[in-house]
């Protein structure tokens, strides 16, 4: 803070001393004090408290960097240049006392920060509106080969409170804080950024603008820390992500205007919105009461009695999906992509709609269950999970039915399995049988180049869907399929859950026009809904 002081006419302005309390604590004092380097000032005191979530954020990954360099970069990826004030924060002379060469580092961090900021990532990166935990990621993208090289420790352990008064009229200050501990750590760092510029800049180029754009549509679970970080930094390094999430972006938009739609039930809480053949008194048709005594009782003893049914949200009618993801080698390349593609746009659809969504990977064994919080998807995790334990269908099967029979047990909703595979999924008849017991079941098979689909238990599912080659090598056709296939979900899927594991609802499916046909071998039970492409 500053205080005016009038001599002679002329206003001077001075620096409050700095709380003891700040000196005394280097863990404080040496953070702070380390913005005396800094040339990027934020607008308002909340923006500049964000870094030290980036500060502490990149400690838990193992990237350890001075608190200025993580302020200056991440105010230049997340903020826009309206809000920054570009320019030193403190005199050379103060700089000079305590760094050795410190003004030939700050005028070159000055500029390498000038360079950095023309680059497209920093001029497009403010707008996707990234998040506390993405910004990390970048930075640590971005910072993590500076932090590597640089060899000298810290002289302090950085632990800056959540308190952004910290940040009000600090500028004063920092003189006084730059002067608390040695600034060994700083130089070393700079004089490594100035060495390894050209690395940076071309790192930053190379970020993906389209992975932090999904990101930003989708959201994350980096909060839940450091280890789901790691996913995200996989899915900014991994080629094949890039791949899923172009895909992605392709068939999005056809799913973001989902909105969560009432169904039926009986519970007063919502308007009418239909009839039905189940309510309370209060809720049945009048005209109802015109039937003779001995109608009535005939129709009440056949449920045949009419009920204004009520709205209610989908939470209400406990159902989950599980989205189940092939991952094994034989969905490598333009499959892998298309199948994790369709994953994640249905997965986003069904959060639309209010339903609870769950994905699973799967090769020789089933992965560990990944749920979707708060509305959002696991979408790094989705983009860059690997399966390396080969390929058994039977087995995999055999565990999900154990696992659908145990979970019926502790969570009463109806559960919905969603698959995405190779055509070549060789299941027995009779672990289906046992997954479609408990479960309604519906899936996207993957054809390979000049394959067919020849497997026994497609009469069993509630629907399916079949993607060629062909399909696969056009990408104008591939979106095509993707989106016919989502616009057929909520009618394959979602009606089929409403009436419980045992119904076998399939309405017939008019996707791809001329190139829909029906698959599979007719039961006694309805036909499952098919198409191909």
């Amino acid at each position: 803070m500053r205080r005016g002081v009038a001599r002679r006419g002329v206003c001077y302005l001075r620096a409050v001393p700095v709380p003891d309390s700040l000196v005394n604590d280097p863990a404080i004092a040496g953070a702070l004090g380390s913005l005396a380097l800094s040339h990027v000032r934020a607008g308002s005191s909340s923006l500049a408290l964000r870094a030290v979530r980036w500060h502490e954020g990149l400690a838990r990954l193992g990237v350890v960097l001075p608190f200025m360099l993580v302020h200056d970069v991440g105010l230049l990826f997340s903020s826009p240049r309206d809000q920054l004030e570009i320019g030193p924060r403190a005199s050379a002379q103060v700089i000079s006392a305590r760094l050795r060469d410190g003004v030939r580092l700050s005028d070159s961090y000055r500029a390498m920060l000038d360079e950095l900021g023309e680059s497209e990532a920093a001029r497009r990166a403010p707008q996707l509106k990234m998040s506390d935990d993405l910004i990390i990621v970048v930075l640590s993208r971005v910072l993590g080969t500076i932090a590597a090289r640089t060899s000298v420790a810290p002289a302090y352990r950085a632990a800056i409170p959540i308190d952004a008064s910290l940040f009000d009229g600090l500028d004063p200050q920092l003189p006084q804080l730059f002067g608390v501990t040695r600034r060994d750590f700083e130089g070393a760092t700079l004089a490594t950024l100035e060495a390894g510029r050209l690395f940076v800049l071309t790192m930053a180029d190379a970020l993906d603008l389209d992975t932090l754009r999904l990101f930003g549509m989708l959201g994350s679970e980096a909060s839940a820390g450091a280890l789901a970080q790691v996913d995200l930094l996989a899915a900014l390094d991994s080629p094949e992500a890039n791949d899923i999430v172009n895909f992605s972006l392709e068939i999005l938009p056809s799913v973001l205007e989902t909105k969560t739609r009432a169904a039926s039930g009986t519970s007063a809480s919502f308007g009418y919105s239909g009839l039905g053949t189940r309510g309370s008194i209060d809720s049945m048709v009048l005209t109802e009461l015109a039937w003779d005594d001995l109608e009535m009782v005939r129709r009440m003893a056949e449920n045949e009695v009419l009920y204004f049914a009520r709205e209610q949200s989908r939470d209400e009618q406990k159902r989950i999906h599980y989205l189940l993801i092939d991952a094994s080698a034989s969905m490598r390349g333009d499959r892998q992509t298309f199948a994790r593609g369709m994953a994640i746009a249905t997965g986003k659809k069904l959060l639309l709609e209010g339903e609870d969504v769950a994905f699973r990977f799967f090769d020789s064994r089933m992965y560990e269950l990944q749920r979707a919080r708060n509305g959002q998807l696991p979408t790094a995790h989705l983009l860059s999970f690997k399966g390396e334990h080969g390929r058994n269908p039977a087995r995999v099967f055999a565990e999900l039915a154990n696992d659908l029979e145990m979970s019926r047990h502790h969570d009463p909703r109806s559960p919905v399995v969603h698959l995405f595979t190779h055509a070549a999924l060789y299941i027995p008849r009779e672990m289906v049988q046992a997954v479609t017991a408990l479960a309604h079941l519906a899936a996207v098979f993957i054809l390979p180049s000049g394959g067919k689909l020849d497997l026994d238990y497609l009469d069993l599912l509630n629907a399916h869907w079949v993607v060629d080659h062909a399909t696969l090598a056009h990408g104008a056709a591939r979106a095509d399929a993707a989106k016919s296939i989502l616009g057929e979900t909520d009618t394959a899927h979602l009606r089929a859950g409403d009436e419980g594991p045992a119904s076998r609802l399939a309405p017939q499916s008019q996707l791809g026009g001329a190139k829909s046909r029906r698959a599979g071998t007719p039961s006694t039970r309805p036909p499952p809904s098919s198409s191909s492409y």
